[in-house]
């Protein structure tokens, strides 16, 4: 009987390192079964989740099913969720109380928004993090859109990546009519990014009309108010729309696992992406807490994830092969960021690029990783075509 790999989660970890599983030869009878498995039946670009909101690209663009992704390969699919892992017995138990063995298991579940940090934020905010999300927050700008309300006042809690992108988004759709703030409890928003893109960042939401409030905490929220604490005073205001970026909690799951994990709830991986203890588990993304070769943790986002794939495949073809694993080496490869409709900034390797010609670059960079070629030559051809049906509709 071969061997079986689950690759639970299919995110950027989880779906690319089953991919990059399926184009290494194996020079044994009988290849192994590759089985990645996940409660959605799309995967999702992440990345582009923000041209959704401004209608620049559809959903299918961003998330295609995995039975188109998966094809042409000999990948087996299954949809459901992952109620719990014997890792003592290596059997994997679905939600529909069936469960499945394994030889080698890669967890790539990903990660949470947490909205119980702050009162009200459960039932009053909105995460952006999954198309479900997107598909309710839609559905709150269509209603808003269509309602009788001079100005649409949304907050958005958190001034990193996420943050900034959705709010010059929400700027840009929304036009004179939005009114848009952007809260962060630090000094200044994209703390971690380059200077180039925080000031480039900071253009492009004063040209937008985003008011930023600096150094101020959420302390509650009700249906329609905001309470904002400001150096020690507390600012009540009237609010149509909460969006919560900030944060990210490891999956449940993971947390009840008897497996090390730090402080977070990370699982704790050496550079190999093994588990500890475990070395014929691997964890990547989001659940992992992953030192690369020169000790340098790594921050859970898709460029991490994306590259963690290759070194996950590799270990695992590598230890059926009995070759020689790879610790995992983060190329920092630069910074996209997305900054409304037609405006981009760009920076690693030497470049610094702004404007349309970041946008362009961006979107060319994100065509290329898009999991199918089939799936890239769909979009592409679409994203040539549309101008034009645009253009004869107008």
């Amino acid at each position: 009987m071969s061997e079986r790999i689950c690759i639970v989660g299919g995110g950027f970890g989880g779906l690319y390192t089953s991919l990059r599983l399926n184009e290494l030869p194996l020079e044994t009878t009988e290849k192994p079964e590759i089985v990645l498995i996940d409660k959605s039946d799309r995967f999702l670009f992440t990345p582009l989740l923000y041209e959704l909101i401004t209608g620049e690209m559809q959903s299918w663009e961003i998330a295609p099913p995995f039975a188109e992704v998966l094809a042409d390969t000999e990948i087996r699919f299954v949809q459901g969720e992952v109620t719990d892992i014997d890792v003592e017995n290596r059997r994997v138990k679905l939600g529909n109380n069936s469960e499945m063995s394994y030889d080698q298991l890669a967890i790539a579940l990903g990660g949470t928004t947490p909205l119980n940090i702050v009162g009200g934020a459960a039932e009053y905010a909105l995460p952006f993090r999954t198309l479900e999300d997107v598909y309710r927050l839609e559905e709150k700008l269509r209603k808003l859109e269509h309602s009788t309300v001079d100005k649409i006042r949304v907050a958005i809690v958190g001034g990193g990546y996420s943050g900034v992108e959705l709010a010059c988004a929400l700027a840009d759709r929304l036009g004179e009519r939005g009114k848009i703030r952007l809260i962060e409890r630090g000094e200044m928003i994209l703390a971690t990014s380059p200077e180039f893109n925080r000031e480039t960042a900071k253009k492009a939401l004063q040209l937008k009309r985003v008011w930023l409030d600096l150094e101020t905490t959420v302390a509650s929220l009700e249906p329609d108010t905001i309470s904002l604490l400001y150096k020690g005073q507390t600012d009540t205001i009237p609010v149509d729309l909460v969006l919560w970026t900030v944060g990210t909690k490891v999956n449940q799951l993971v947390s009840n696992l008897p497996l090390k994990q730090n402080k977070s709830g990370k699982l704790v991986t050496n550079p190999l992406l093994q588990v500890a203890d475990y070395p014929n588990i691997f964890a990547l993304g989001d659940v992992a807490c992953c030192f690369d070769a020169s000790g340098q943790e790594m921050p859970a986002t898709a460029q991490v994830a994306f590259q963690q794939s290759d070194y996950c495949a590799w270990n695992i073809w590598a230890s059926l092969t009995e070759r020689p694993m790879l610790p995992f080496r983060y190329e920092n490869l630069g910074e996209m960021l997305a900054l409304g409709v037609d405006n981009a900034t760009i920076t690693g390797k030497g470049i610094k690029l702004d404007g349309i010609a970041a946008y362009t670059a961006r979107r060319l960079a994100y065509l290329y990783r898009l999991p199918s070629q089939k799936h890239q030559l769909s979009v592409s051809l679409n994203w040539i075509t549309k101008p034009f049906f645009d253009l004869l509709q107008g």
